[in-house]
């Protein structure tokens, strides 16, 4: 299993859907002190056409989808906006 990082999820986001938008930021730094001291919190926005039509939680589901064996390996959160 990959260490999730900031590179490696926009990697593997790419890679699914080549998105007209991407952005993944680290949020780590908003929650130390909580579960693992803030390691593995992310924030994904992201636009493209594979989304379209889709209900919020297809959406959600797809991206999880892509990045599954990263969750809870790397990835504690992850906030996920549809843009």
């Amino acid at each position: 299993m990959s260490a999730a990082s900031v590179e490696t999820i926009r990697a593997r986001l790419q890679q699914a859907f080549a998105p007209a938008s991407l952005e993944v930021i680290d949020e780590g730094h908003l929650h130390i002190g909580h579960a693992g001291e803030g390691a593995g919190h992310f924030r994904v926005r992201i636009a493209g056409a594979a989304f379209a039509g889709k209900a919020r939680v297809q959406q959600h589901r797809m991206v999880y989808d892509a990045l599954a064996d990263l969750m809870g390996h790397g990835i504690h959160a992850l906030a996920i906006e549809i843009i």
